[in-house]
């Protein structure tokens, strides 16, 4: 069955994406979800073999919402000679082949196009990422072991 965790890396990887609506359906699991115009709406509910319970019924006054605004979030500046090796997937971001191996790049390295960068595990699998440019590598944008989203910035290359 599938975890908050995963529902949310789903719905974020959903609302980066141009699909306006998605189904999903499994034996534990109805996920519907789709998107208007400005909004993204989330429903999903198990499935059940017996009928619910009817739960108590509890009526209370509140207050209506009002949400707040949404503040765009500035992304990092790069400078325009530097290029992002950006992760193609959600998951999580590893820089060596295994527990003890050596990683596949350092800050320095001179990389060519097509030479594995890093790992990505993503639902089990363990996915190579390699280097669509050619360079040294500057910085290293993400710590070993940690989640990573569709199209977050991995690495910065210096192609000259």
């Amino acid at each position: 069955m599938m975890d908050t965790k995963e529902i949310q890396k789903l719905i974020d990887y959903i609302s980066k994406s141009d699909l306006a609506e998605v189904n999903i359906e499994t034996a534990e699991l109805k996920l519907h979800i789709k998107r208007n115009s400005s909004q993204t709406f989330v429903q999903s509910a198990p499935v059940q073999m017996a009928p619910p319970l009817p739960a108590p019924v509890q009526v209370a006054e509140k207050a209506p919402e009002v949400a707040a605004p949404a503040v765009p979030v500035a992304a990092p500046v790069v400078p325009s000679n530097l290029i992002e090796v950006k992760s193609p997937m959600i998951g999580t971001f590893y820089r060596a082949g295994g527990p003890g191996k050596s990683n596949f790049v350092e800050i320095g390295d001179e990389i060519s196009e097509g030479k594995v960068v890093c790992i990505i595990e993503a639902m089990k699998l363990f996915n190579e990422i390699e280097s669509e440019v050619s360079g040294k590598i500057v910085k290293i944008l993400v710590d070993d072991a940690t989640p990573v989203e569709y199209d977050q910035p991995l690495f910065l290359v210096d192609p000259s």
